[in-house]
């Protein structure tokens, strides 16, 4: 009968669908929780290279925020401001 296609079907997407979740997992989980970044555009490939230039420790994908640096721009804004009056 027709529902007997039913257990090779469920097989055959099981088969197809396994690769790619997996790969999006162990890709997460070497990156430190985060997706893998993909550049398709010069652009996304350069900010790539900033962010493992900045990062400190040459990969792109463990950010390093400095707090002198959000200092440096809060007060760059509240001095913007105070300027423009």
């Amino acid at each position: 009968m027709w529902y007997e296609i039913l257990p090779g079907f469920a097989i055959m997407t099981a088969c197809l669908i396994i690769p790619g979740v997996a790969t999006a997992e162990i890709q997460k989980y070497t990156n430190g929780g985060k997706e893998k970044r993909i550049a398709r555009a010069p652009y996304q490939w350069y900010l790539m290279q900033r962010d493992k230039r900045l990062s400190g420790a040459g990969v792109h994908y463990k950010s390093k925020v400095m707090i002198s640096v959000l200092f440096y721009y809060i007060s760059c804004i509240s001095f913007s401001n105070w300027y423009m009056f």
